[in-house]
């Protein structure tokens, strides 16, 4: 089957958009940079650049561009395959990517918010930079998987299910390294903590998933 190459030169183009992203990132803060590519597995990064972290990061800033765009080829590739369409255009690709961005700023905005009204501010800073370091590292990841999914393997579902399988499990890896990292904060609010877990990372995909998927 040939592929659809009008979508394909979209897509590569987002991807090296998110390669110089990265690039930039790197030359910007080569040692955070070196670091940062060891986070799943070493927990240093977390405990240095928690300390310094601001409301505006620009080496946060450029990965989390780098991870909308991952995300969105992504999500397209996906829906290429699994619902067999071939048709993609560049404003949908656009509404995607802006969708999947104000989502998660308005959740860690939500998230801060609610941080303040439970007094539990610093705990849920230093969650919210680990939660947003370990997502920007899936945008990493996702980046030659993209590639493959293009220009090595053809895509199907069974596929497509076991690489959103191995995302969620670096993901649930990232949050237990989180919870471990903080636990001695945690235990001195633990209730108000489980709190903000129900209501602000379990109910929002929660109704994602009946809007989208529960007809």
């Amino acid at each position: 089957m040939l592929r659809n190459i009008v979508s394909n030169e979209l897509f590569t183009v987002l991807i090296v958009v998110g390669l110089i992203v990265v690039a930039i990132a790197k030359l910007t803060s080569p040692k955070r940079f070196d670091d940062f590519v060891l986070v799943l597995g070493n927990d240093k990064y977390l405990k240095i650049y928690s300390r310094d972290q601001k409301f505006f990061d620009k080496f946060d800033a450029l990965l989390f561009g780098n991870l909308i765009l991952s995300v969105s080829v992504f999500c397209f590739i996906s829906i290429r395959h699994i619902f067999g369409t071939n048709s993609l255009s560049l404003n949908r690709m656009f509404q995607l990517a802006f969708a999947i961005a104000t989502f998660i700023l308005i959740k860690v905005l939500v998230e801060r918010l609610i941080g303040s009204l439970f007094e539990i501010d610093k705990l849920v800073d230093q969650y919210i930079f680990q939660k947003i370091s370990f997502k920007n590292y899936l945008g990493l990841v996702l980046m030659p998987i993209n590639a493959l999914l293009l220009y090595s393997f053809e895509p199907n579902k069974t596929l497509i299910y076991s690489i959103v399988g191995l995302l969620l499990s670096l993901n649930i890896i990232g949050l237990i390294s989180s919870l471990k990292a903080n636990q001695s904060l945690l235990k001195h609010n633990l209730f108000y903590f489980i709190l903000y877990l129900c209501a602000l990372e379990i109910a929002p995909y929660l109704i994602l998933y009946k809007v989208f998927f529960d007809k």
